[in-house]
């Protein structure tokens, strides 16, 4: 199945029923009285964060979704059948924008349901226009059109690490061997062709197609993924020992992070020299100490030494536990704070 993260559709809420005129019916009297009941409400749309990836692809053909329309009024001043509402399903860390007026709502939360569109309200039956002046009322109104818009989705993969690099880094095999993923590799470039996700004792990695010098202007594959970094909580940044100049390979995707969004360039960053096995130990120094002067936390990792990749597992748990726990201390402290405020 091909990975989908971003699609167009027009979303419809149902429309409000209308009311009607009826009459109550009494043994021997005709229209005793008004009894036209209200239109039922038209269904409200809704949209709620889940955890698949691949939802979106069993959106692609969809053209358009809609909530049911309310029911028209009915006798003995009943209410319409109300439109049930449409709960649409989208994987966490979805941006869905109404492309009418602009707003974007953010899908975060899993399972947490967020109104987009408002249902039509019912129309009024007779029974709603009976007064003393008024004690055979012939009036109905109709029901209320529900909220229609086109939006555009976009996935932005929420992960607590994102590897990022030119093609053909090792990022892919690098997160075989750290996770239970199970990435297509190959010695050619861009054999990764779609974000891929793995788990390490419960962190979230993603790997992210290889990016070229450009691809923040649309060029290679991996300019539409560019997206998928914004929410990683830490950046990965791979650079093959293969790489005459590392330090030319790191510029060239810190250059298109920043050309991107400045916001990337700001994230919290480990700078990870892969296939370390290629080169000779003269080399190997020469090549850390270039990256050295670019960042200040370089690591090496071979996927064929089994210890340097215990190490490498070891220290990014470590450093995104650490993280995890700085940033719920961070969260109580300001909510300690906007408490006192309140008060």
């Amino acid at each position: 199945m091909a990975f989908i993260d971003e699609i167009q559709v027009r979303i419809k809420a149902g429309h409000g029923g209308d009311g009607v005129v009826r009459w109550r019916h009494e043994k021997g009297k005709d229209k005793a009285g008004a009894a036209g009941g209200n239109g039922g409400r038209g269904g409200d749309v809704y949209v709620r964060g889940i955890r698949n990836l691949h939802i979106l692809s069993n959106y692609k053909h969809v053209k358009e979704f809609a909530a049911t329309n309310g029911g028209i009024g009915l006798k003995n001043s009943m209410y319409g059948k109300y439109g049930e509402d449409l709960t649409i399903d989208l994987p966490i860390g979805s941006s869905i924008k109404n492309l009418a007026t602009g707003k974007v709502v953010t899908v975060l939360d899993e399972e947490k349901s967020i109104l987009i569109l408002k249902g039509g309200r019912g129309g009024y039956g007779n029974e709603h226009f009976k007064a003393s002046t008024n004690v055979r009322p012939m009036q109905k109104t109709l029901g209320k059109s529900g909220d229609e818009a086109d939006f555009s989705i976009e996935l932005a993969l929420v992960a607590d690490a994102g590897f990022v690099g030119l093609p053909n880094a090792g990022k892919s095999s690098l997160l075989n061997e750290i996770t239970n993923a199970a990435v297509k590799v190959g010695s050619y470039e861009f054999t990764t062709l779609e974000p891929n996700l793995g788990s390490l004792f419960g962190l979230v990695l993603a790997d992210i197609p290889g990016l070229i010098a450009g691809a923040s202007e649309g060029k290679g594959l991996g300019h539409k993924f560019l997206r998928h970094i914004t929410r990683t909580n830490l950046i990965l940044h791979c650079i093959s020992a293969e790489n005459e100049d590392v330090a030319k390979a790191y510029k060239t995707i810190r250059k298109e992070l920043e050309a991107y969004s400045s916001e990337l360039t700001e994230k919290p960053e480990i700078v990870v020299l892969t296939k370390t096995d290629t080169v000779d130990e003269k080399d190997l120094i020469k090549k850390q100490k270039a990256l050295s002067k670019l960042s200040d936390k370089v690591v090496d990792v071979s996927i064929l030494d089994e210890k340097s990749v215990k190490k490498f597992s070891d220290m990014l748990v470590k450093r995104l536990s650490n993280d995890k726990k700085a940033a719920k201390k961070a969260a109580k402290k300001s909510d300690k704070k906007s408490d006192k405020k309140s008060a």
